[in-house]
């Protein structure tokens, strides 16, 4: 028995040890590239905990007629355990597909199957046909609480219209998605609370909530969109611009003649620099380049830069890259005609000077003024498109050199060629 009569401290501790030890397992195994579908994973989880925390209380009631609450308790109750099912539930949906479209698909049976973008306009007419579908379950709980079918009626259309949702959102726009999941497991977490008389659950899940919904709407902002326009309109998608361009690449000798002497570098990595891991090769090189040729370096953080909220951050961090030397997007900006090079290292749609048009699927979206610097060095596997489906004119400018091939790769033979010369 527990230290207070009712709680079963056994259960308790012994879910802590369990659950905190699968977790630390997985936190130390993942990869820092696979992070973000961590972090999206978790989210899920997060969401799924808080939904079954609600179902555990309102199986009670099958259990027990007498433990079914009155009057305004029980439209409370009701109304709190449908939500916190209907957040929790499309939280944990929503957030295992978007861990596997961050990771590109899934292997099954040995054979590798990409994560499908699909999102018709008539789509939209069934998620909202879905989710009033769950408000009327809801209510009509309200009148027959023991019901089970109301229930699972509830849980079914809740873990489809988390797929539904998800499935259309392409990759450039996961961020968003990822900051709204962990949002979303926030409220589940606060529905929850008050399902059991929780103030503590209440005000943590609100403040993950409220901090959630605040960063997804500021993501939203960085790239002039909605959030009704990120989950109901498609961005980028199958109509991908052909590219016809050609462009001549460069080796890692030519770039180092031309950051020799090069007063101010500033470095832009994107989601090409996760993919090769190749951050701690961008802290050689910005360490070379100082001590070397006494250059200043920072790097340019856009908002949605990567594939989760502060992405390229936490890979720098993890390089030991100083704090200070990370400018967001609306400070370094004004920088960039100053720079005698910008090193920009997989990072396409968020450089695209195509996005200061007003036609096209970037038409408004704030970038990085790369093209403002004196000499822009990119390093990339190909001239293939981004997310958006747009070629980028910055690859085709007669001062910009292409460095084709992996990150990795191209950042080690780069600080070779500088130690060298």
């Amino acid at each position: 028995m527990g230290f207070t009569t009712g709680i079963e401290w056994t259960l308790i501790a012994g879910g802590i040890l369990l659950g905190g030890g699968i977790g630390y397992i997985m936190a130390v195994r993942v990869e820092m590239t696979g992070m973000p579908e961590m972090v999206a994973l978790f989210n899920g989880f997060g969401g799924a905990a808080s939904a079954l925390v609600a179902l555990s209380e309102t199986w009670r009631w099958l259990d027990d007629a007498n433990a079914v609450p009155d009057g305004l308790e029980l439209q409370v109750t009701v109304l709190a355990a449908g939500l916190s099912a209907l957040v929790g539930w499309v939280t944990l949906t929503g957030s295992i597909l978007a861990m596997y479209k961050l990771k590109g698909g899934i292997e099954l049976f040995g054979k590798w199957i990409r994560t499908p973008t699909w999102g018709p306009s008539w789509l939209n007419g069934v998620k909202v046909a879905m989710l009033v579908g769950v408000f009327a379950l809801i209510f009509l709980q309200l009148g027959e609480p023991t019901n089970t079918s109301y229930l699972w009626g509830v849980i079914g259309l809740s873990c489809i219209l988390g797929i539904v949702l998800v499935l259309p959102i392409g990759g450039a726009d996961m961020p968003v998605v990822v900051s709204l999941l962990n949002s979303l497991s926030g409220i589940a977490a606060a529905f929850t609370g008050f399902i059991i008389g929780n103030s503590v659950l209440i005000v943590a899940g609100s403040l993950v909530g409220a901090s959630g919904l605040i960063l997804t709407f500021i993501m939203c902002k960085a790239m002039n969109r909605t959030l009704a326009n990120v989950l109901f309109t498609s961005f980028g998608g199958t109509d991908k611009e052909t590219v016809t361009r050609t462009k001549v690449g460069s080796d890692a000798d030519e770039v180092a003649m031309m950051v020799d002497g090069a007063q101010k570098i500033i470095i832009v990595p994107g989601y090409g620099m996760a993919v090769s891991q190749c951050q701690h090769q961008v802290k050689e090189f910005a360490d070379l380049v100082s001590e070397k040729y006494d250059t200043e370096v920072k790097y340019a953080i856009h908002p949605v830069a990567g594939r989760m909220p502060g992405h390229m951050n936490v890979l720098l961090a993890e390089a030991n890259v100083p704090y200070e030397q990370l400018i967001e997007m609306d400070e370094i900006n004004s920088e960039f005609p100053e720079a005698d090079v910008a090193l920009v290292i997989g990072a396409n749609d968020t450089t695209n000077p195509a996005a200061r048009s007003d036609e096209g699927p970037l038409a408004g979206m704030p970038i990085l003024d790369v093209d403002m610097a004196r000499t822009i060095v990119i390093v990339k596997r190909s001239l293939s498109v981004g997310y958006a489906g747009v070629d980028n004119d910055l690859f085709y400018m007669d001062k910009t050199m292409m460095l084709f091939g992996d990150g990795k790769k191209m950042m080690t033979e780069l600080n070779n060629a500088i130690k060298e010369s």
